[in-house]
């Protein structure tokens, strides 16, 4: 494999751990270990008296039973659990590709959806959304690309960047399309459970297709990031299979204390994302004001689920030269949409944290106190 340089992880390396404000970042507000054992009596002891030992390579039994009651039909075996949803990508599509396999893949997207696959061999036909359509991509233009033999279709819903989200109705007509082409359905849904309106929540594609493939992790709604725990969802026993035999090539297994706080986590599951909701969605709030009262600096699409937005500058400036201005100036990091592929102008708000209204209000000032954003 010859992987192209993971642009949005380089960004962050430099920048994650310096800036005194992060108005980008993907991930919602992080729990404490305390409060994790705190959400049921005798956990901690039940965790000080945790053996080190290796983990179960699918998982451990009481992380897959804990994971289940997320989908309308999943059972233990029908998860692997991997360390974080990186992995996860990595296991898919070295199980799945073959040199000059095709695949669909939605965008913008985050960048390993797109690039593996290529550094894999297989030709990537891109399908993307347009902020003029809410980000939502266009069901013909997939019809049309499914005449072709294809091997995958990636979709990402709640969208990342763009927090763009379907209808049911048109999630299941992707669902429906791929099986007739006998593409497999690679589903990240590592925002689901974010919706601002819980009627907008889609069905997970596991739950709807025997081959389709769903991607979960710890680090978006459920606000922890630094467990590293993530699983694929499938009803696809050769697809799990294949990505079981990557994985023993990378990580082989998890830790035993990550996989504990998780299964303690969804165990408890309503508490801990009532409380990452409550978060974002008072930020969301604070962002929706800040761009209607900053139309002429800023152009979004409203985003309908997850803690992240994709607007752009208005006059359609550099957003990479006015974010390292922004950055320069007052510490506050935005993320560069070019990061994302094409998209020059835009650039990433991250809402899902506490500090975000301060943040917003040294983005105002800092707007207050410069020209056009672009110039």
């Amino acid at each position: 494999m010859n992987l192209p340089p993971f642009e949005l992880e380089r960004y962050f390396s430099v920048h994650e751990f310096t800036a005194k404000r992060l108005m980008c970042v993907s991930d919602c507000q992080p729990l404490t270990v305390a409060e994790l054992l705190s959400l049921s009596d005798g956990a901690a002891e039940a965790f000080a008296a945790l053996p080190m030992g290796y983990a179960d390579s699918r998982g451990g039994p009481t992380l897959r039973r804990a994971i289940c009651p997320l989908y309308a039909s999943v059972t233990p075996d029908d998860l692997l659990v991997h360390v974080g949803a990186e992995e996860a990508i990595f296991t898919f599509f070295s199980a799945i590709i073959s040199p000059g396999d095709r695949v669909i893949v939605q965008t913008p997207c985050y960048r390993s959806l797109r690039d593996v696959p290529a550094a894999l061999g297989a030709c990537v036909l891109e399908w993307p959304g347009h902020q003029e359509n809410g980000w939502i991509p266009d069901l013909d233009f997939l019809k049309t690309a499914l005449m072709e033999k294809t091997r995958a279709v990636v979709v990402n819903f709640p969208h990342n960047p763009t927090g763009a989200l379907p209808d049911q109705d048109a999630f299941r007509e992707i669902v429906r399309l791929c099986d007739a082409a006998g593409a497999l359905l690679f589903s990240d849904e590592v925002y689901r459970f974010l919706e601002y309106d819980p009627a907008d929540r889609l069905p997970a594609a596991c739950d709807l297709s025997e081959s389709a493939v769903s991607l979960g992790v710890m680090s978006k709604s459920f606000g922890l990031a630094g467990l590293r725990v993530g699983w694929v969802a499938s009803k696809n026993a050769q697809v799990l299979s294949g990505m079981a035999r990557i994985k023993d090539y990378t990580s082989i297994c998890g830790s035993p204390a990550t996989e504990f706080l998780a299964a303690l986590a969804l165990s408890h599951r309503e508490d801990v994302l009532s409380r990452t909701r409550a978060i974002t969605l008072d930020n969301l709030a604070a962002a929706r004001e800040f761009m209607a009262r900053r139309e002429d600096r800023f152009v979004w699409s409203a985003p309908k689920a997850g803690p992240i937005a994709f607007p752009r500058l208005a006059d359609g400036g550099d957003a990479a030269a006015f974010a390292k201005r922004l950055l320069d100036a007052t510490g506050a990091l935005l993320l560069p949409g070019r990061v994302y592929g094409p998209y020059a102008s835009h650039f990433r708000l991250g809402f899902g944290r506490a500090g975000f209204i301060e943040g917003l209000a040294v983005l105002d000032a800092f707007l207050d106190d410069t020209a056009s954003p672009g110039s």
